[in-house]
């Protein structure tokens, strides 16, 4: 049944799918509950966003009076330009890539599970970082019960297989199964199309984000789609190029790929340029009027957004009060005047002016 919900609540949905605090979903959320047209045709939504409403909620409370944190926390705070969950099944080389990458301290073992919580590290890329997650691996068996929440801050998936393991032909499409059973979606396209990553990354797409159902009132608000990169891991046991190929066209799936190998290095310097041009990542740098901008730290948003966006992240009080803007390198002069809708380019530095 349509739910035709109206404007307002488009956009406390909108908010709610960019927001990466749980604060701010919980805020979203309650917006949705608020502008949500009351009738039967929303009813199974409604208790959607109430049974969610109340679990953030808890979560956010933590534990209850005379309780205590049974463990170290299974859903991590998103960090850096992107954070970018680790995926896939048991022994496939995922602690030791985060390991590689990062520098993380985290147990790597021969034995399957040897992953029980999340656990970050911080991806350098020129002057930002991706934070990557580590997650326990997922199998036709067993996924844990608050996989799906550790996802949520997530902005993308690396699905890390063994290529040298013939078990990995069932392993994707079992990972795939429990996770959309779980509303969540490992997409194939991503904002713009990584390119130098083979085959689903080198341009053949359109860069468009999953392609919604003909009717907008039937999209689930809650599912998750994160764009996902294969990561063909182990590949100084298995360095036949075209296996990643095979693989794909075997299981029917077309995500951007690399062959990587964790023990070698081999690969994993084309990791940061594929996220950070797959994501749409832009760097912007801020200045005071009268003073050098400051080049030490960008903030990061993404290709389209604009001036007012960048105002959010330096502090919400300074959006809400913000008028206008100078920008120095996409303005076609320096120190442009531009309005709050003006869309940032990669290395702009920006002038706020409240």
């Amino acid at each position: 049944m349509p739910t035709n919900v109206t404007p307002e609540y488009r956009q406390a949905e909108a908010e709610y799918k960019k927001a990466r605090e749980p604060q701010e979903r919980l805020r979203c959320l309650r917006e949705m509950l608020r502008t949500i047209p009351k009738h039967k045709g929303t009813e199974h939504l409604q208790a959607d966003i109430k049974t969610r409403i109340k679990q953030l909620s808890e979560d956010l409370a933590g534990p209850k009076k005379g309780g205590a944190r049974t463990g170290p926390p299974q859903v991590i705070r998103a960090e850096g330009a992107a954070q970018v969950s680790l995926i896939g099944p048991p022994n496939a080389g995922k602690s030791s890539l985060l390991a590689r990458l990062t520098g993380a301290h985290t147990e790597i073992g021969p034995y399957p599970f040897t992953t029980r919580f999340p656990i970050p590290g911080m991806l350098p890329f020129e002057d930002i970082h991706f934070q990557l997650v580590d997650l326990p691996p997922v199998s036709a068996d067993y996924m844990e019960g608050w996989y799906v929440n550790a996802l949520q801050p997530s902005d993308a998936a690396l699905l890390v297989v063994d290529l040298s393991d013939p078990e990995c032909l069932d392993d994707i499409p079992a990972i795939r199964k429990r996770l959309d059973e779980r509303r969540v979606t490992l997409a194939e396209r991503w904002p713009h199309p990584p390119t130098g990553a083979g085959p689903g990354g080198n341009g053949d797409g359109d860069g468009e984000p999953p392609p919604d159902p003909a009717d907008p009132e039937d999209v689930d608000p809650f599912r998750i789609y994160l764009p996902t990169l294969l990561v063909a891991n182990k590949s100084d046991l298995d360095p036949d190029p075209e296996e990643v190929q095979v693989l794909e066209e075997l299981l029917g799936v077309r995500y951007p790929a690399i062959a990587v190998s964790a023990k070698t290095g081999q690969g994993l310097d084309a990791l940061g340029p594929l996220l950070f041009h797959g994501l749409g990542v832009v760097r912007v740098y801020t200045k005071i009027p009268g003073k050098p901008p400051d080049t030490a730290r960008p903030y990061t948003v993404r290709l389209g957004e604009t001036v007012l966006d960048v105002a959010r992240l330096v502090h919400r009080d300074l959006a809400q009060s913000l008028k206008f803007a100078r920008v120095w390198g996409s303005g076609q002069f320096d120190g442009q005047q531009v309005g709050t809708d003006h869309p940032v380019a990669d290395g702009d530095v920006v002038e706020l002016h409240t």
